[in-house]
Formats: C-alpha cells, sequence, structure tokens
C-alpha cells in the first residue's frame, strides 16, 4: 500500500510527522513545487518525500489536507479515481452554502468519482496530531467514516499502524456529523482528545 498526503500546511506536515514516526513511506505534494517542499520533508524524516502532484496521486491512498475550496483542484489532477481511497481530513468551517445540507465529505465525494472516500483525521488540531499519540499505553482516538464499509478497514488499519486508535462513526451522515462543521457550529467530537487503553 502506498501513500500520500496532499497539502502540506500544518496538517499536512503532521500527518507526515505521523508516517515518519513509525518508518513508514509517504509521499508529499502541494501547490508548491516539490523543491519548495523538499527541505521541511528531509527534516522529517528521509521517508517523506516530495513530488509534484500528479507523481504523488499514484499512490493508493491519497489524504486531502488542503484548504477546503481546493480539493477540486485536486480531483481534476486525475482522469479516473478507480481503485483510489481517499482520506478527507479536512473542514469545511464555516459551512459553505455550496453544500446544500451534505455532509462537507459526502460534497467532496463527488469530486472523486469512482475513489472510495473516508472521513477521518479532521477532528484534531495540528500540534495533537504531530505528537506521538501513544501515551502511557494509550492511544490517541482518530474517528473515521465513510459510506463504503470496505474502504474504512484499510484506513482503520493505517490509523493501527501510525499508533492511533481507530474509532468508525459509521456512514457520513449519521455518527460521520459528530465529526464535521454544521453551519458555524463544530460537530461535538471534533477537538476531543480522547484516548483507548488498548488497540
Amino acid at each position: 500500500m502506498s501513500y500520500a498526503i496532499v497539502g502540506f500546511g500544518r496538517i499536512g506536515q503532521a500527518l507526515a510527522r505521523a508516517f515518519a514516526r513509525k518508518n513508514i513511506a509517504v509521499t508529499v505534494a502541494s501547490r508548491r513545487p516539490p523543491e519548495a517542499l523538499a527541505p521541511q520533508a528531509r527534516a522529517i524524516g528521509p521517508g517523506v518525500v516530495a513530488k509534484p502532484l500528479r507523481d504523488a496521486l499514484e499512490a493508493d491512498t491519497i489524504i486531502l489536507a488542503v484548504p477546503f475550496g481546493e480539493h477540486r483542484e485536486v480531483a481534476k489532477a486525475l482522469p479516473s479515481w478507480k481503485g483510489k481511497t481517499v482520506i478527507d481530513a479536512m473542514n469545511a468551517f464555516p459551512e459553505p452554502d455550496e453544500l446544500d445540507g451534505l455532509p462537507s465529505s459526502a460534497f467532496v465525494a463527488k469530486a472523486f468519482p469512482g475513489a472510495k472516500l473516508v472521513k477521518g483525521f479532521n477532528h484534531l488540531g495540528a500540534a495533537t496530531l504531530a505528537a506521538d499519540p501513544i501515551i502511557e499505553g494509550g492511544h490517541r482516538v482518530v474517528f473515521l467514516s465513510g459510506d463504503d464499509e470496505d474502504a474504512t478497514a484499510p484506513v482503520e488499519d493505517l490509523a493501527k499502524q501510525l499508533g492511533f486508535a481507530p474509532v468508525t462513526l459509521g456512514k457520513l451522515n449519521e455518527g460521520g456529523a459528530l465529526v464535521h462543521a454544521r453551519g458555524r457550529i463544530w460537530g461535538p467530537l471534533i477537538f476531543q482528545d480522547l484516548f483507548k487503553k488498548e488497540q
């Protein structure tokens, strides 16, 4: 399984640190050319490699860590998303009118036809996400949700590999609503920094 993080701001870098901590190779890309990202990527760890967006999107699993409005530009970079898993680590806040009542991840999924989309890694602040998720034998919880159970299972496995304790909330418009922004209201599980004693 190959991984890429698209977006190399605070959340993208925090996720890259999580991969580096476990020596899991990950490609990073953003609007900026890879040469601009390379020094920071190398500083995080040798397995974090900056590439052009199109090259990064060859990965099996792509984590979206761009500002919400930019996801469509990422989506246009590939003619087909069939066979890809897209992890939506973005938050749409305040909620754009264009969502028309949909959870933001369901709206994002429409831009990536053929991909399996899972909401995840979006409810923690960047500093918390970057920190070691294992503290005194407990594992920091990450909430996952998705409309495709087949897609959620490998993202659970990735979360465990990174040292987190995944908690699956069900479909995007059901339990997933707990980690979405709605209007000007954050979902009740956003920013909840919870731990599980065992994986």
